[in-house]
């Protein structure tokens, strides 16, 4: 009797050691996953500020330059904040590429745990049913 009572806290405490390891696991994926997300734009960094603000001095100048200068000026500035628009446009673009990839690869490895965590809880079902 006494061995059959200290079977279900080998058992227990087994478990909780699996559960502590992958406590761990998941601790070090989600570290793992921030450090990715930093990296591809989760927080702005000061170069990316920095470049936004020099995009709004060269827009601001070229319009309040396209007034002020006179006919000489203007079409020049309106072109400059134009191209300036559209680059800034291009590169809006290719950050939401980048974002978009990143969510496509994290859904493919979320899939990909689901599928494997589907098969190992098969695996168990017929382990279950087979005693």
């Amino acid at each position: 009797m006494t061995q059959n009572a200290q079977h279900p806290h080998e058992h227990l405490a087994e478990e909780l050691e699996d559960l502590r390891k992958e406590l761990e696991s998941f601790q070090k994926e989600k570290e793992r996953v921030r450090a990715i997300i930093g990296r591809i734009g989760g927080v702005p960094k000061t170069r990316a500020n920095l470049i936004n603000a020099l995009f709004i001095v060269i827009v601001v100048v070229s319009v309040v330059v396209s007034f002020v200068g006179g006919k000489d000026w203007q079409l020049l500035m309106i072109e400059t904040a134009t191209v300036t628009l559209a680059i800034k446009i291009i590169y809006l673009i290719h950050t939401q590429m980048r974002v978009a990839h990143f969510e496509f690869w994290i859904l493919s490895s979320l899939e990909w745990r689901v599928n494997e965590i589907t098969k190992q809880l098969r695996e168990i079902r017929k382990q279950i049913d087979d005693k």
